[in-house]
């Protein structure tokens, strides 16, 4: 027995056709026993996945962040597929922000059919995400999590104000859950002993305890993502659930794309904000990286070999890849 009493527990994601879903491959996150960068491969047995993100409307993007993007922008279909196809994605975050009343408030079974034509597009497992409006996120999940039956998709997210009904079709239709708190440990534990008590099983919880953005308070939720794995890692069965976090928050940063040369070119300087915010979270405990632009994915993919399958980098890679990022 290694350090530490306690093991994260796995969740899959994805069901393939002999599981009674459609995807290629499935993913499996969790399962570790020690804290990133001190353990095994038997002790971290799944290393951190990275899961690209689609949006099913065109949303305000800084310039250098919308490029990649560009000509799939109203085709969330399509966009997945580029993510998957071009980017090497290993899952795909579906955002249905234009069924918020205050964008175009479009109806759960339009935001269903989209689910169905991403499905379609793409064979990697799905994290599905509402648009955060409290009255309309349990009406839009019940029909998502209805077409997507099968398909153990994860279904993001159940809050303190809305929990029962996302739950609720997560356990009818077969789906895990996201469970979001604003960076507060122990209200991740309240939330995780709510949805435990309504007979989701452990197996099939992923917290996102909020990420703050490189600068904009990402030293206080880094603290707080180690707490919970070190919560967990120490025994705390109501905080050894695995960890999401969503790194493309790193571009709410005014820095990482704001057009001042003093602050270097916005092509180099915002992903490389990205992929900072993403590493560290990942030293911190993350298994789910939700991500955005392809430099970003690209390098981070690289740490995560490198830290976790224990490949080294060269110096002479490094240089490789600066040619080819810039």
């Amino acid at each position: 027995m290694g350090r530490w009493s306690g093991r994260v527990v796995e969740v899959k994601i994805g069901a393939t056709k002999s599981e009674g879903g459609s995807r290629d491959k499935v993913v499996v996150v969790g399962g570790e026993s020690e804290l990133p960068l001190f353990g095994s491969r038997s002790e971290i047995p799944n290393p951190p996945v990275i899961s690209m993100d689609v949006f099913d409307c065109k949303i305000p993007l800084p310039r250098v962040l919308k490029e990649p993007f560009v000509e799939v922008l109203e085709d969330p279909a399509e966009w997945a597929r580029l993510c998957v196809n071009k980017y090497g994605a290993d899952m795909v975050s579906l955002h249905l922000v234009s069924t918020d009343p205050n964008v175009l408030d479009r109806s759960p079974k339009e935001a269903a059919k989209t689910v169905e034509e991403v499905l379609q597009a793409v064979k990697v497992p799905l994290i599905i995400g509402g648009s955060g409006n409290p009255k309309k996120d349990p009406k839009v999940f019940e029909e998502v999590a209805k077409v997507a039956e099968g398909e153990r998709c994860l279904l993001s997210s159940a809050t303190l104000d809305v929990y029962k009904e996302i739950a609720a079709a997560a356990l009818i239709y077969g789906h895990n859950i996201v469970a979001f708190t604003p960076v507060d440990v122990n209200l991740a534990k309240h939330l995780n002993r709510l949805l435990l008590s309504m007979g989701l099983p452990r197996n099939r919880i992923v917290m996102d305890p909020t990420a703050a953005s490189l600068g904009y308070g990402h030293e206080y939720s880094f603290t707080v993502i180690e707490r919970i794995r070190l919560g967990g890692l120490q025994g705390d069965k109501d905080l050894q659930m695995p960890i999401l976090v969503g790194v493309t928050n790193a571009w709410g940063a005014r820095e990482a794309w704001l057009k001042d040369p003093s602050l270097g070119p916005r092509e180099y300087r915002g992903p490389i904000w990205e992929a900072v915010t993403g590493i560290t979270y990942m030293l911190a405990g993350a298994d789910i990286l939700m991500m955005m632009h392809p430099i970003a994915v690209s390098l981070v993919k690289r740490a995560i070999n490198n830290i976790f399958q224990g490949r080294r980098i060269s110096v002479k890679e490094l240089h490789e890849w600066l040619r080819e990022v810039m």
